[in-house]
């Protein structure tokens, strides 16, 4: 996926209405404010759960991040990366993606506002209560959103901040390379687990 790439700080206009407009844009620290409360509301909830061994606690929230770094990873290369033929498919793909794409340095874009992240956490918790232990569900949830928080908070720094720590440096690189140099590789932004399990890292020379 390699289309027009703009300088600007500001993006183009997606809805010509105001209002709907409004909801495609937001500020970084929106989903701070509304998740931060979430997690700790979880996180409370698991660990006031009798007859969990702090063992099974720790476990929980492992597999909690460990599963959301394979959701974005997923998310990103066959959901976001996924190039529909038809014209609303076109459009659709433009609003939740392909913005960012042509506009990378929009502040206002670069985390997903709450109209689209909202329900997919409902969406998500619902799946996992389906397969997950009640006792375990709150620990594991609390840990996947944090790992979202992150993606976003991580995304918006690789954007518009540098580091000094060499992980992240690393990270930043990562995505950038893939914004910029090799679009088809690279899909993971907070872990370059998956893209070395599935052999999507960017390639050598494109580095």
């Amino acid at each position: 996926m390699k289309n027009f790439v703009s300088n600007s700080t500001e993006s183009t206009r997606i809805f010509k209405s105001g209002f709907l407009e409004i909801f495609s844009k937001v500020h970084f620290s929106v989903p701070l404010f509304i998740y931060i409360p979430t997690i700790a509301f979880f996180g409370w909830k698991g660990f006031s759960v009798q007859g969990i061994s702090a063992v099974e606690i720790i476990l929980s929230i492992t597999a909690g991040l460990l599963f959301w770094t394979l959701t974005e990873y997923v998310l990103h290369r066959f959901i976001f990366h996924y190039m529909p033929k038809s014209k609303w498919g076109l459009r659709l793909h433009f609003i939740f993606h392909g913005v960012h794409y042509d506009y990378p340095n929009d502040a206002l874009r670069l985390v997903l506002p709450p109209s689209v992240s909202v329900p997919l956490a409902l969406l998500f918790y619902f799946l996992f209560s389906q397969v997950i232990p009640a006792s375990y569900l709150p620990t594991f949830f609390a840990s996947f959103l944090t790992g979202y928080l992150c993606y976003d908070m991580f995304h918006y720094a690789f954007h518009h901040g540098n580091f000094s720590n060499p992980v992240l440096k690393k990270l930043k690189q990562h995505h950038m390379l893939h914004h910029y140099t090799d679009s088809d590789h690279g899909y993971g932004v907070t872990s370059v687990l998956w893209d070395i399990i599935f052999r999507s890292e960017i390639k050598k020379t494109n580095q």
